[in-house]
């Protein structure tokens, strides 16, 4: 599981897109713009290949506020797309 101590920054989400992976589930944050608002927004999607290839219809987005509950909930969001999916990631995961 993702923790929320041991996470990214908003000081390098602020400058650079972030993505990671767990066991499976790929993940990308990156801050957007709109409305003159900023927002975290969070996507996943199950491996193997990168964000760029990887079929829209196989991204599930959020967004969250841009600061440090918003990142918190992502997080959060992360870890329970995690469980929820379970089956999904792990029949992708090549290191089960």
């Amino acid at each position: 599981m993702l923790e929320k101590e041991k996470f990214i920054s908003l000081n390098f989400l602020k400058k650079e897109t972030f993505t990671g992976s767990l066991k499976g589930m790929r993940y990308r944050l990156c801050k957007e713009v709109q409305d003159e608002k900023s927002l975290l927004k969070v996507t996943i999607w199950p491996e193997p290949y990168c964000f760029e290839v990887t079929n829209e219809e196989q991204k599930q987005s959020v967004v969250f506020e841009f600061s440090n509950e918003g990142k918190d909930m992502a997080v959060d969001w992360l870890n329970e797309q995690y469980e929820t999916k379970k089956e999904v990631w792990d029949s992708v995961n090549p290191y089960k």
